[in-house]
């Protein structure tokens, strides 16, 4: 199949152009806000503006879009304030989706802060059955880090929502994330390890996006910094072996690699297409 590999590129001066701003990096997929992520905040997008997006997308692009959710939301919140900010800024989210075409809407759980697991995950699958998501549109639990009262961090945490809810919901993968929170990556015997147990305990037809990051901190640290491609704690034969991995072949990528030391998006996903062997 062939590389959908892209980034998180900016929405600004209107969100079509997010299309040229991903070509100009080399990407053919990739991930944008539809607003500021630390503000609670309603996409504000016009027809024409979401016509553009959509035609450019269809000339441009080869794999698929996704938005990412504001930082505030909190789906696995006891406050029913927050809760309802959380279901408000969702729903927005899958409108807007809905309105440019895109099929997936990536959040994070959040934290529990107190509710303890299973009454975070309980929390979140509220949250989600009452939205109203349309057709051709899916939610997507990003993996995390797992520090605090975080959720998201074990694949249990992944089945857990997805057994929960009644919505179809799917899942995105964060690799430095996943490396943060335990899961070891660093090697082709460990990558291989890791998606097995993916596999066992989620489902791979559940995995439907990756953030392809390195780590700047080493496994089971909690710390969610991102590096270079090949270039943290994951490395390049962790990095080289996820990208050819048969299981994974067909997931799209978006990077939200660092802008530093010279290297960018473009690096990045060039190195990505250095490491992949099709």
């Amino acid at each position: 199949m062939s590389l959908k590999v892209g980034a998180h590129v900016s929405i600004a001066g209107g969100v079509d152009n997010a299309v040229a701003n991903q070509v100009e990096v080399g990407g053919n997929c990739g991930q944008i806000f539809t607003h500021s992520p630390q503000v609670w905040q309603d996409p504000d997008i016009d027809d024409e503006e979401a016509e553009r997006f959509r035609e450019g997308t269809e000339r441009d692009m080869e794999g698929p879009w996704v938005i990412h959710t504001s930082y505030l939301v909190n789906l696995c919140t006891p406050k029913e304030g927050l809760r309802e900010k959380s279901l408000d800024s969702m729903q927005a989210e899958v409108d807007a989706a809905d309105k440019l075409g895109i099929p997936y809407v990536n959040v994070h759980l959040g934290a529990h802060t107190g509710a303890g697991v299973e009454g975070g995950l309980d929390n979140a699958a509220s949250v989600i059955d009452d939205l109203d998501v349309p057709d051709g549109v899916t939610i997507l639990i990003e993996s995390d880090a797992g520090a605090g009262t975080k959720l998201g961090g074990e694949f249990e945490h992944l089945a857990g929502i997805i057994d929960r809810t009644e919505t179809d919901i799917d899942v995105c993968v964060d690799t430095a994330h996943a490396f943060a929170a335990g899961y070891d990556l660093s090697t082709p015997e460990a990558v291989d390890e890791t998606v097995a147990e993916f596999d066992d305990v989620v489902g791979l037809e559940h995995l439907k996006y990756v953030h392809l990051n390195d780590s700047k901190h080493e496994c089971g640290t909690n710390k969610d910094e991102h590096a270079h491609i090949g270039e943290g704690h994951i490395g390049e034969a962790g990095m080289e072996r996820f990208l050819n991995h048969p299981d994974l072949a067909d997931a799209p990528l978006a990077l939200e690699t660092p802008t530093e030391d010279g290297k960018s998006f473009a690096w990045n996903i060039d190195r990505v297409r250095e490491l992949r062997r099709d």
